[in-house]
């Protein structure tokens, strides 16, 4: 453990000092406070770098709620100690705030720390109850409810409510699950979706969600409007017409509801009280004037108190004017929408994990029951229709015909028996105002409409700015990130209200309300069901990870509910669900193209990686097949941008549809090596992602290169996912790079043949390796990076003051010189070096129209065939056409040439050309000769007329040398070689590609030096050329 000095300073090894006479301590700096936690040495009784476990150990950077503290490294403790005091770890993290612009955060946990002091919080009643409340007791409360009721009856009603009911208790238990397995910061649903399903699911719902909520917000000013323009006109009060004075009320009320929205979350809170008050008083005063005697007039209006001859008459349903239960459910159930106005503000809740299941699931349940009570009470005092007229009273001195509908009419005492041939004013079926009718003082009503209207135009005021600044927040539409800001202590979306205000302001002007509603309802619908889906999701794929609090959920039931919600998207409005549909698909589409930087651990990542396991488990009981054979390969190209030729010809192998492993082998000390090898994995795996390389990064610290080349060969890949073709650079400097290297080389290629791989080596006469260019690349980027830091540095703010500016420049230069950085290079070097990467870029770009030539001397199963179709298929390579080079025998060219045009032919592999030498036995010119005697003169033992004492001296001495009898015993084999690259370079000198068996130095019999001239002098002076050689195992076949 560790402590700080006093002045700032550097860190000390406080845990290894022993000059200490008191415990050490680490400090935690916040701002403006300062805590010291007790050292470990209280808790183990001995001083230790060892933390124990608290919470700041597992907060992300930058987290609002504290600091990260950051505990020891595994390496720190289990390093060689330091008496000196040399390992250090700071307490806490910083966040360095490169990601807070411009890129997503992890999490909008990583937001720049804010003080919560001063910060409005609310607590689940406040924050959640009230406010779904008010958002679901809507209009359809006051207005709707009676006229569902008579259409239904009393009993499909019931339904209706109970199945509206179920789809969002649903709902709010998978949300109560998701909001309880982990940290809720500000966003609401599309906090959840998006942590739960990841960006592309979360980034198209929180767009349309969001936009949702801001239409929302003009059709429930429009419904307040309407009502108000209803009493104007009562009154003879119109101002211009109906449809002008719809618009200007509802902009009036839209500008004083933003004003409230936007004094703060406080003024919003206060004002949903009011509406609140004002919304219960009216469904009490409903309540209470069911059981005040009915007056002649109401009683004219359909209204009898309760009556069990009404309540059995209104149980059976009576659909009219071509409605169904499903186009009065569609009608009924966006009022049992809204249970999400709680979770969108959970930015401001104290708690969310324990105020949104509380607050959201006790909100659906009172709701659901005052609907139910509000409809029953309805259905037991009004009948379905009625005239109006006093005069429909019964005098009995004329008879009466009761039947139908109005025979309970008639046996209470009036005669609506006009209703059945015309239709009446009143009744459940024809008075929308019936609650005002039963009610005991109407105009509460009244106010409680404008309450319900208010109230839930307030709550989407509020929602689509928070929800649509959480996801300009994360950045996934960079185009937003303008709206991301926040202002004041509570961080208001200042801007996101400004820009609800105007989406609202143009539905109420030139929109067509009764076309958007079912859209909206449908963008709600949707949210829900991924909600649902998203705890199904996360509860399928078993993530550690998925640890809930809340633990009455059930995954199945979550996957019914958002199947339920799909088929009330389509219930409500068909065409509205398909666009819903198609807008989410495209959003889905554009994010997953974009591919936002963030990684937010996401059941889909869990769902991946389960399927993965999953598949490779079920292929590892598979035995292989030929005709399922694709090259898996394991190229060593070091780190992955070294050798871009190789990576480039082996990833045109692989493609998408095979396994393809680049290698780097770190020789030294395991300790030396071990973190430059973490360092690596993370940034090469990064830049093959940036490439678009379908391609695995490896990597293993030995203390040879051989050693670590068989460890991959032997350990790399996963079941049936295991490479099968070792891809390798030809070693260039082969003679000058001593008897030690060239043997670890020549003896990788014996391993692979070892462990039955198929292998491939790439020769490219410029080389391969652009390490050192990388390298210089890397540090002039630096350089360039620290002579912006610098000019930032001198540079005053605002652009003031030139001379510093010119200054800075000149004190950057300095850093490019103090760094080694030449960017004048010598003439001759700097062509040397463009040579060699315009010809390590020569495979990534489509090639031109010519040959693949395919020198198939060697029937090694079908591998070099193979490869070179495989090319051909590819884009780069279409335009390039087979020519086949095989080897015959004197006086049967002819035949030798139709034996493989038909096996060809078999295989269904198509070439432009099919060529037979035989005359491949004729000794090679004189000249090819006396090159291969220059190649290998220095590695020579002459050991001539020497006595056989001198020659095991010198053979003990030097034994990788290549001896007489060595070269007398393969001279044929070796001429062979020479006489290949006499016909390579007269036939396939033009060609793109050159592919060519690779011949085979059997073990403690070739030398590795013989070996490697053979390589060298068979491939000399060639366009590019792959030498290859299967495992002799068929990779072809012409079976089906």
């Amino acid at each position: 453990m560790e402590r700080f000095n006093s002045n700032k300073g550097g860190h000390i090894n406080s845990a290894y000092d022993s000059n200490l006479d008191e415990p050490p301590v680490y400090e935690e700096t916040n701002d403006d406070h300062r805590t010291v936690r007790p050292s470990v040495i209280s808790a183990f009784g001995h001083d230790t770098l060892d933390r124990v476990p608290h919470i700041d150990f597992y907060r992300n950077a930058g987290s609002m709620s504290g600091h990260r503290a950051v505990r020891p490294s595994l390496q720190e403790l289990h390093d060689v100690f330091q008496k000196n005091g040399a390992i250090s770890v700071p307490d806490t993290l910083e966040d360095d705030g490169e990601r807070s612009i411009g890129t997503p955060s992890d999490d909008l946990e990583s937001a720049a720390p804010t003080d919560d002091m001063g910060m409005v919080k609310f607590g689940w009643i406040r924050g959640v109850l009230v406010r779904c409340m008010l958002n679901i007791w809507g209009v359809m409360l006051f207005i709707r409810l009676s006229w569902v009721f008579g259409q239904a009856g009393w009993g499909l009603g019931i339904v209706i409510i109970a199945l509206s009911c179920v789809v969002t208790t649903i709902t709010g238990i998978s949300m109560s699950a998701i909001c309880t397995n982990g940290v809720v910061r500000g966003g609401g649903a599309y906090y959840m979706i998006s942590r739960s399903l990841g960006p592309e699911f979360g980034g198209s719902i929180g767009l349309i969600f969001a936009f949702a909520n801001a239409v929302g917000v003009s059709m429930y000013v429009v419904g307040f409007a309407e009502t108000v323009v209803d009493l104007l006109k009562e009154n003879s009060a119109i101002m211009v017409d109906e449809m002008n004075d719809i618009r200007i009320i509802g902009c009036i009320t839209i500008v004083l509801l933003l004003g409230i929205s936007v004094a703060g979350m406080e003024w919003e809170a206060k004002a949903q009280i009011i509406l609140l008050v004002i919304l219960l008083v009216a469904i009490v005063n409903v309540f209470v004037g069911t059981v005040i005697p009915a007056t002649k007039e109401k009683k004219a209006q359909g209204f009898f108190n309760y009556r069990s001859k009404i309540f059995l008459e209104n149980f059976t349903p009576e659909f009219r004017d071509g409605e169904t239960f499903f186009s009065v459910f569609a009608i009924f159930f966006p009022a049992a929408t809204g249970i999400l106005a709680g979770a969108n503000i959970s930015g401001d809740l104290r708690d969310a994990q324990a105020a949104l299941p509380k607050g959201t699931l006790l909100a659906i349940l009172i709701t659901g029951l005052t609907y139910l009570a509000m409809a029953l009470c309805v259905a037991a005092t009004v009948v379905r229709d009625a005239t109006g007229n006093s005069s429909s009273i019964i005098n009995y001195t004329t008879p009466v015909i009761c039947n139908g509908s109005t025979a309970v009419a008639c046996e209470l005492g009036y005669d609506f028996s006009s209703c059945e041939v015309e239709k009446c004013k009143f009744g459940l079926m024809n008075n929308f105002q019936v609650m005002t009718l039963v009610s005991g003082f109407g105009p509460l009503i009244i106010a409680g409409t404008f309450s319900a209207t208010l109230s839930s135009a307030l709550a989407s005021l509020v929602s689509a700015p928070k929800v649509f600044q959480a996801l300009c927040k994360d950045n996934i539409y960079r185009a937003l990130h303008f709206f991301a800001k926040g202002h004041g202590k509570n961080n208001e979306p200042i801007r996101g209200y400004v820009l609800t205000f105007i989406i609202s302001v143009a539905f109420i002007l030139i929109g067509d309300l009764n076309t958007i509603a079912p859209i909206i309802s449908n963008f709600f619908l949707a949210s829900y069901a991924l909600i649902n889906f998203s705890c199904f999701h996360a509860s399928y794929a078993k993530s550690p990870g998925w640890r809930p609090a809340y633990k009455y959920y059930n995954m199945w039931l979550s996957l019914m509910g958002a199947l339920l919600c799909c088929v009330v998207m389509f219930v409500i409005n068909w065409w509205a669900a398909l666009l819903t549909y198609g807008i989410e698909f495209l959003l889905y589409i554009y994010v997953t193209v974009k591919k936002p930087d963030v990684n937010w651990g996401s059941s889909t990542q869990a769902v991946t990686f389960v399927s993965a396991v999953s598949n490779a488990l079920s292929l590892s009981g598979v035995e292989d097949h030929v005709k399922n054979f694709r090259p898996q390969v394991l190229v060593l190209t070091g780190s992955t941008r070294s050798r871009p030729a190789l990576l480039d010809l082996a990833h045109s192998f692989s493609k998408n549809y095979g396994l393809c492993i680049t290698c780097e082998v770190f020789v030294g000390p395991r300790s030396e090596t071990f973190e430059e090898m973490n360092n690596a994995m993370e940034k090469n795996q990064l830049w093959l992602k940036k490439k678009k390389r379908k391609a695995f990064y490896a990597a293993v610290a030995c203390n040879n290169f051989r050693e670590g080349t068989e460890s991959l060969l032997q350990a790399s890949g996963l079941g049936r996912m295991k490479p099968n073709t070792l891809m390798i650079g030809f070693k260039k400097n082969w003679r000058t790079a001593g008897a030690e290297a060239v043997q670890s080389y020549v003896g990788i290629l014996h391993d692979a043949f070892d462990f039955e791989y198929g292998t491939v080596m790439l020769r490219v006469n410029q080389g391969l390796d652009v390490s050192h260019i990388v390298e210089a690349e890397e540090e002039m980027l630096r350089a360039a990076k620290e002579q912006e830091a610098l000019e930032n540095e001198m540079m005053p703010n605002g652009g003031k003051g030139k001379g510093l500016f010119r200054k800075s420049r000149k004190s950057s230069q300095q850093v490019l010189t103090t760094r080694g950085i030449h960017l004048n290079q010598a003439p001759q070097v700097a062509k040397m070096n463009e040579k060699l990467v315009e010809a390590s870029l020569q495979f990534k770009k489509k090639q031109p129209k010519g040959t693949i030539d395919v020198w198939w001397l060697f029937d090694d199963g079908g591998l070099t065939l193979l490869l070179p179709y495989i090319l051909t298929t590819r884009k780069k390579w279409k335009d390039c056409k087979m020519r086949i080079f095989i080897a015959g025998q004197p006086g049967r060219s002819d035949l030798d040439k139709e034996e493989m045009k038909g096996l060809l032919k078999k295989f269904r592999i198509n070439c432009s050309d099919i060529n037979v030498f035989d005359d491949l036995h004729i000794k090679p010119r004189s000249e090819s000769l006396k090159e291969l005697q220059e190649m290998i003169e220095p590695f020579r033992l002459h050991e001539g007329s020497k006595d056989p004492d001198q020659i095991r001296a010198l053979q003990k001495q030097q034994p990788w040398k290549i001896t007489d009898k060595e070269l007398s015993e393969f001279e044929e084999k070796t001429h062979l070689q020479v006489r290949l690259n006499e016909l390579l370079k007269e036939h396939s000198r033009s060609a793109n590609l050159i592919i060519l068996s690779m011949p085979i130095a059997r073990k403690e019999t070739i030398s590795d030096f013989l070996y490697m001239a053979w390589l060298d002098i068979l491939t000399k002076d060639l366009p590019p050329t792959l030498l290859i050689r299967g495992n002799h195992k068929s990779v072809l076949t012409f079976y089906s």
